[in-house]
């Protein structure tokens, strides 16, 4: 057998544009020494393309292997700083980058020169390749990276809201990846995906992990904001990240992946077709594939709105002023708004009654001490816990106060007080009862809009978590009870309502301005009840997996406003029957022509910002008690923050929030009220108290030190 020998030719392209498989009918092709890189000038990255051709007596093969080099290695160059990030909100399409390491000079050692020495040729191409891997050069990177759906370059969002906050790239490629564990790891594992076992049992759920640096719940609390334009998504882990794909397509991909892992986790089951179905109801599948929806019902909201009588401008150049500032007696717990000549400040040891201005409220008057009330009526101030909830009444010369049973960690109540506002006093204590038997109630509301400026109302609604009622101040025989003078403690009458008996889990409700009723309940479920009956909802949306804590309706009861922890909903309750006729859900059933919500959302940086403890409270709208006036903002709390949405703006499809998204359409566009403490309440005054330069009623928000009122003015 006659010796083996080898011959080794090295050729490189200098067409960047070339595929990665050698092509014998393209470019010149010229021999180098690979062990002492000395390559001709090129301005551009350069393919490596080995051929190892090895014959013998009997054999003889060719293998084939290639390599992408990047410019500044083959010149020698230092690592080039990377373009980063400026803002969340802009960024330029950037150019395809190689993936690399930088080159450590004692094992790589050399520059893009030509050199007269010899070096010897390596005997076979696994030297080539080793030869290559000491210089930490990864293979077909460029283009790999291209056709691997989880490849993505990560970046972090670094210093805040300070002048100097910018994003910073965490890393050139890594990788992510949809996993199912019960456990979360901390972050910085170096963990290999590859030996990671998934876990698949009833308490395992999604966890999103890239790289090495985040492993994070598949939830709503990673705030994922997505645009799809600029291959990226946005989201809160731990810190604020974003993902930059290599195409469109995988930045597409990465989020139905998401949606299917958020569905799963939410509810427990595969997020199929079927399954959805089952979960949201067949009228409702435009909730789980917004495509399918039917989007013509805000177009015709947004024409109603167009010619709603003497709109107020909206205008761009709209800011907010701060008008007045009061500090608060003791600490504030809630903010009574009155339409007519007074608000009041619920505080830990009274009420202080404030006077209402065109520009907000302030001027302190009278305070009214919860303990001189109780010694009125012969009772014990410590046995009186601070309200959490109020009610105004009677053309408000009367306040309802409904404070937790002790004890209770929520708000659920077997009675509530009667303050005279007039005379400062507490004149009664009512108790709540249904058939002798003493209930709970944990909210109540007027029964109407406008109901508190009616001078003789004696009626108002209430709520607990299975049940949905009307009490009455009156007795069965129609004559008010003796509040003053009564002995016994007088028990609500119970007029109108029904008790259910399975788990409704209601959480809070609200009234239109006919006294049209909608219900939230933990289950995210959003129920409305005609003026008619408490018994049977006439029309019942779909959760979307989170708790609705506070909801609020439009006078005319055509939208709906939703909180929840993370996000706020806004639902449209217009439908057209089979006669043709415009109706709202309030009236009948809405059928299967129901337009998919609208989300409203802080960025993932402004929710990082807010505090991981801070949740959406007590969103609403602009309050208006007119027929034919338009509510024209949306405010709602987080933490420090008050933030406001021009309503307007949010039901315009073509707005610009909606372009390039995936899913339920989400809107970004809010302005915020920075504050120094935790905010107790945010709340516009009625519609009567906007002036002629300003479209919107004056913004009051509430601290437990302070009361700021605020105009949203429109000078330049």
């Amino acid at each position: 057998m006659g010796s083996r020998g080898v011959t080794e030719f090295f050729t490189f392209e200098k067409n960047p544009s070339l595929p990665w498989h050698p092509n014998p009918q393209t470019t010149k092709r010229s021999v180098f020494q690979i062990s002492n890189l000395a390559l001709p000038f090129s301005s551009h990255p350069t393919f490596i393309h080995f051929i190892s051709h090895s014959h013998s007596n009997q054999t003889q093969s060719n293998r084939e292997s290639s390599y992408y080099l990047p410019y500044h290695l083959l010149m020698g160059a230092n690592h080039s700083r990377e373009d980063l990030l400026e803002s969340s909100d802009s960024e330029q399409d950037e150019t395809e980058e190689t993936n690399y390491h930088d080159a450590n000079d004692a094992e790589g050692g050399g520059s893009g020169s030509c050199s007269d020495r010899r070096i010897k040729t390596p005997p076979s191409l696994d030297d080539v390749d080793s030869k290559l891997k000491a210089l930490k050069l990864k293979y077909s990177s460029s283009n790999n990276n291209h056709l691997n759906p989880n490849a993505v370059k990560l970046y972090l969002h670094v210093g805040g809201n300070t002048p100097k906050a910018k994003w910073v790239t965490s890393d050139k490629l890594t990788f992510f990846s949809f996993l199912k564990t019960n456990t979360i790891n901390d972050y910085g594992e170096d963990d290999d995906d590859e030996e990671e076992e998934e876990v698949r049992d009833s308490d395992s759920f999604w966890v999103l992990k890239v790289g090495s640096k985040i492993r994070s719940k598949v939830s709503t609390e990673m705030q994922l904001k997505i645009c799809t334009n600029q291959r990226r998504v946005d989201f809160v882990a731990g810190a604020v990240w974003a993902m930059k794909f290599f195409t469109e397509e995988h930045c597409k991909g990465f989020v139905s992946q998401f949606e299917n892992c958020l569905f799963e986790n939410t509810y427990n089951v595969e997020g199929n077709e079927q399954n959805k179905v089952k979960i949201f109801g067949k009228d409702f599948i435009g909730w789980a594939n917004p495509e399918a929806a039917d989007d013509s019902m805000w177009e015709d909201a947004e024409d109603s709105f167009r010619k709603s009588p003497s709109p107020s401008p909206v205008r761009p150049t709209q800011d907010l002023r701060e008008e007045f500032e009061e500090a608060a007696n003791g600490g504030i717990q809630s903010l009574a708004l009155g339409a007519l000549d007074n608000s009041f400040l619920v505080s830990d040891n009274g009420i202080q009654v404030v006077k209402n201005f065109a520009h907000g409220i302030h001027g302190k008057g009278a305070f009214v001490n919860f303990a001189d009330g109780y010694q009125n009526k012969g009772s014990s101030a410590a046995a009186f816990v601070t309200p959490k909830k109020t009610l105004l009444m009677k053309a408000e010369t009367n306040m309802l106060l409904m404070s937790p049973n002790a004890g209770r960690e929520t708000l659920h109540s077997t009675g509530l007080h009667q303050l005279d506002i007039e005379t400062g006093k507490v004149v009664t204590e009512w108790k709540f009862g249904k058939d002798g038997t003493e209930i709970t109630m944990r909210d109540i509301h007027n029964d109407s809009k406008g109901a508190q400026l009616d001078p003789s109302g004696s009626t108002f609604l209430g709520l607990d978590d299975n049940r949905l009622c009307r009490w009455d101040m009156r007795d069965r025989h129609g004559i008010v009870q003796d509040l003053v003078d009564s002995s016994n403690t007088p028990v609500l009458n119970w007029a109108q309502g029904h008790q259910f008996s399975r788990g409704t889990n209601f959480q809070c409700f609200a009234t239109t301005g006919d006294g049209s009723i909608v219900v939230g309940s933990l289950d995210g479920k959003i129920r409305l009840y005609s003026i008619n009956s408490m018994r049977q909802a006439k029309t019942a949306f779909p959760g979307l997996g989170s708790a609705i804590t506070h909801v609020d309706v439009t006078f005319d009861g055509k939208w709906i406003v939703g909180t929840t922890d993370t996000y706020l909903v806004l639902i449209c309750t217009l439908f057209t029957d089979k006669d043709g006729n415009m109706k709202t859900g309030f009236a009948g059933r809405m059928g299967n022509k129901i337009a998919a919500p609208r989300l409203l959302k802080l960025s993932p940086l402004d929710s990082h910002l807010a505090g991981v403890n801070n949740k959406f409270r007590n969103a609403q709208f602009s309050w208006v008690t007119e027929n034919g006036k338009q509510e024209r903002h949306i405010v709602a709390t987080v933490g420090k923050f008050s933030v406001i949405w021009n309503f307007q703006q949010v039901k315009d499809g073509s707005h610009e929030c909606y372009r390039n998204q995936q899913g339920l359409k989400s809107c970004y566009c809010y302005k915020i009220v920075l504050r120094d403490d935790s905010i107790v309440e945010s709340r516009f005054m009625h519609d009567k108290f906007a002036v002629t330069d300003s479209p919107e009623a004056p913004l009051v928000i509430a601290t437990p030190l302070k009361v700021s009122s605020f105009s949203i003015s429109s000078r330049r």
